[in-house]
């Protein structure tokens, strides 16, 4: 890939990750939120992708958006009363958040500008996920599958937790 088209790619990635992470931080309606994150997530899906980090960005987009988001707005639309709450903090501390932003953004760029940064001439994609695989089917084969376990019994214990009892005249307690 040219190095122009590669750049390009990653700044176009950097400011829809940063612009959608910011307005998670700063709007006040939730669906927006969690809508907002997918971009974020899908830019750091992205951004690993440049890296040659493939394994990373698959499980960047199966983890975060397709499971952790996907719960984020399901509990989100499926609550009763979710524009009935009141929201106690409002951004009430705006003007010390927006200095200590400007502070870390100042220190980031100094960083960024000041380092002596590697730059390689030529950018090599090679696949990650072979010796992945092979690694957890083999090596790492009884933890993977003690960790699957632990992760089963846990979304039964959310299950069990999160079912509503009925009483006999049919109300949910």
């Amino acid at each position: 890939m040219n190095t122009i088209i590669y750049a390009v790619l990653f700044y176009l990635l950097a400011v829809m990750v940063v612009g959608s992470a910011a307005y998670v931080a700063v709007s006040k309606n939730i669906v927006r939120c969690a809508f907002a994150l997918v971009y974020t997530f899908i830019g750091v899906a992205g951004l690993f992708v440049l890296l040659s980090a493939d394994f990373i960005a698959a499980t960047q987009v199966l983890v975060y958006v397709g499971g952790t988001l996907v719960l984020i707005l399901f509990a989100v639309m499926l609550s009763s009363r979710i524009s009935d709450v009141k929201i106690s903090n409002r951004s009430v501390q705006f003007i010390p958040g927006f200095v200590v932003t400007c502070c870390f953004a100042v220190i980031l760029i100094y960083i960024a500008v000041s380092g002596q940064w590697p730059i390689k001439d030529v950018i090599e994609f090679s696949p990650t996920t072979a010796a992945i695989g092979n690694s957890l089917l083999s090596r790492w084969l009884l933890p993977f599958e003690v960790i699957s376990i632990l992760i089963l019994v846990g979304l039964m214990g959310a299950v069990v937790i999160a079912r509503h009892k009925i009483n006999s005249k049919g109300d949910a307690k």
